[in-house]
């Protein structure tokens, strides 16, 4: 019979891990014990370490994320925007992200083919190559660049799709952001810090191998996918399978192939079949009582497809029609609430379960800490959800 590892043992597992019982002491700290964060919401990169750090500053973050440049903040998993160490992001790069920039490639390639590219250039792909080319080279000429620097220095990047047509939601767009996304997902440019303040997406790019010296560290795709397996193991498992398919966005082999050289231990997850790391199914300590406010989109409640075992009854109040996940209240390893920030700058929550008056001091005190890591700046969630939107009203 495999081993028995309870939701409290779960719980327990991630509370250590994803410090937030236990604060780290360095941003990279912070990351590593989640393996990335998400960055498609630029505010949840610094929320999120905030969130986890014994002494939590935003201008540590910046600092990580473009003084020391130990972070990288990349295109990954399902095609989603993540921070992450220099050596995840290796892996990540080669076991996920370059698909992505197959399979996009191939589709921008489709879509020029259909209306696109100029009649006089023979092929799309001769075309796309082309400019993509030209844009990095321009980029290198000027050592960092915004998009629309670039697409001044290389017109062609204002080539127009009509996308959707005749749909409701019908677009006339440039290729401009397509085109830096594959050569991001290709690893050839990255984002630096971006103009204004932390909540702004108004990147610099910057060719990769200058950004990060040298480049990333080379990895062919089977064995990074291998690694990548065993970190999200340690930081999220033991987990069904399906979430460690879900989370990095592999086919059903890739994530097969990828754990027959983990070898991981089979378990019973209360009655659900999952894997663990050998290492990991033995019981863990339960620590003491913690709080923690999460920002939107954080990596421990966006960590498994299966949410149901932290989240409970929960998700309507705190999930778009996406899937997106708002500001969560957490107690002892499951989600008890919600919370936002107003425009004053005031932070304010709501509990959905009686959590008992010292539990709730708790909350309180949190809320205050959290208010003191954004300053003086005001962000609101990019993807907004029922709660969050009510008490900000």
């Amino acid at each position: 019979m495999p081993p028995k590892i309870s939701t409290e043992q779960r719980r327990a597992r991630l509370a250590t891990r994803h410090h937030l019982a236990a604060p780290a002491a360095t941003v990279a700290d912070a990351v590593a014990g989640v393996v990335a964060l998400h960055a498609t919401d630029p505010a949840t990169v610094h929320l999120s370490a905030c969130a986890r750090l014994a002494a939590p500053a935003i201008a540590s973050v910046e600092r990580a994320l473009y003084d020391d440049r130990t972070l990288l903040r990349l295109l990954g998993m399902r095609r989603t925007v993540f921070v992450t160490g220099l050596e995840t992001a290796a892996l990540v790069q080669a076991g996920c992200s370059a698909d992505i920039e197959v399979k996009q490639r191939k589709l921008l390639e489709q879509h020029l083919g259909q209306q696109g590219h100029p009649e006089n250039v023979p092929e799309p792909g001769e075309w796309l190559a082309d400019v993509e080319a030209s844009v990095e080279a321009a980029l290198r000429a000027r050592g960092s660049a915004t998009a629309q620097q670039l697409s001044e220095d290389e017109p062609r990047l204002r080539q127009q799709l009509l996308m959707a047509a005749g749909k409701p939601y019908e677009a006339i767009g440039n290729v401009t952001s397509r085109v830096l996304f594959l050569l991001a997902a290709g690893g050839r440019i990255a984002r630096g810090r971006p103009r204004g303040s932390w909540i702004s997406t108004q990147y610099v790019w910057h060719p990769l191998d200058e950004w990060v010296p040298g480049g990333l560290a080379h990895w062919e795709p089977e064995a990074a996918r291998v690694e990548l397996a065993r970190r999200w193991l340690r930081a999220y498992g033991p987990a069904p399978v399906t979430d460690l398919r879900w989370w990095t966005g592999w086919t059903a082999g890739q994530t097969k192939k990828a754990l027959s050289v983990v070898e991981p231990a089979e378990v019973d997850l209360d009655g659900v079949p999952g894997v663990a790391l050998p290492d990991d199914v033995a019981p863990v300590p339960a620590p003491p009582p913690w709080v923690a406010f999460l920002p939107a989109l954080d990596p421990t409640p966006m960590g498994w497809q299966d949410r149901d075992w932290f989240l409970g009854p929960h998700r309507a109040a705190l999930f778009d029609r996406s899937g997106n996940i708002g500001p969560t209240i957490w107690l002892a390893g499951r989600v008890v609430g919600g919370w936002a920030q107003r425009a004053s700058g005031e932070i304010v929550f709501r509990l959905l379960e009686d959590v008992g008056a010292d539990a709730k001091s708790m909350v309180e005190a949190e809320a205050g800490r959290c208010a003191g890591w954004y300053g003086e700046v005001r962000a609101t969630p990019r993807f907004r959800t029922p709660l969050e939107r009510e008490l900000v009203r």
